[in-house]
């Protein structure tokens, strides 16, 4: 395994050179790992703590079993979860739905705190039609600059009716560094852009790590 730390072992050679450059290769190699398992157990430590205290007492597993098992909670929540979506999809449920919705949208402060969660949960949990197509490259902001975007779909409505161009128009997210989730939406004529190979993952990483990773990178530079 080649690390950026074994160039500094060969500058600085003996024993202490060495040490280092273990130490801080064994740094990157944990550290990934270490956090993950940290970031989860937390994530599975709080949805326990938000669900269990709905559960009655008795019907706690550590009731029975005597010991407090963690994870128990993101269990219940998962198949309550599936078992509301399930029931959501049907006839009844949707109807429900749409009820409970016109009861909301009577409430001016309630409305607004339950439309804007709304968009966002159907923006983050969205299905694989709404997902991003491709990993692609523009020149912005202004031409000579490149910058990674991700096509989102073809423009329609005034947009693309509006637009000054004689061809089709393409939505484009242009994320940030370092963190994507936020960016720009921006309008380009399909001709200028440039579908790219990489995963929109790979894309991802690529713009994260603000240029340090590259996919395919020593295939790209031909080594």
């Amino acid at each position: 395994m080649n690390t950026p730390f074994d160039e500094d072992t060969k500058r600085r050679g003996g024993r202490i050179g060495t040490l280092r450059a273990s130490f801080l290769t064994g740094l990157v190699i944990i550290a990934p790992v270490g956090l993950t398992i940290w970031l989860i157990w937390t994530v599975i430590g709080w949805i326990d703590g938000v669900v269990l205290p709905l559960v009655p007492h008795d019907l706690r597993p550590e009731q029975y079993i005597g010991i407090n098992l963690r994870g128990v909670g993101v269990i219940i929540f998962l198949i309550f979860t599936t078992f509301i979506g399930f029931i959501g999809r049907g006839l009844i449920g949707r109807s429900l739905i749409r009820w409970g919705e016109s009861i909301v949208d009577r409430m001016p402060v309630v409305r607004s705190v339950y439309s804007g969660i709304k968009q966002i949960s159907e923006t983050v949990f969205a299905q694989s039609e709404r997902s991003f197509e491709k990993a692609c490259l523009i020149q912005y902001p202004r031409k000579g600059i490149w910058a990674v975007g991700f096509i989102s779909t073809t423009a329609r409505g005034e947009v693309a009716t509006r637009a000054e161009t004689s061809g089709e128009l393409m939505s484009i997210f242009v994320p940030t560094t370092p963190n994507p989730t936020s960016g720009f939406l921006l309008f380009f004529p399909k001709e200028d852009v440039i579908e790219l190979d990489m995963s929109i993952e790979d894309a991802a990483k690529l713009v994260i790590s603000a240029g340090l990773v590259y996919p395919n990178g020593n295939k790209t530079n031909g080594h």
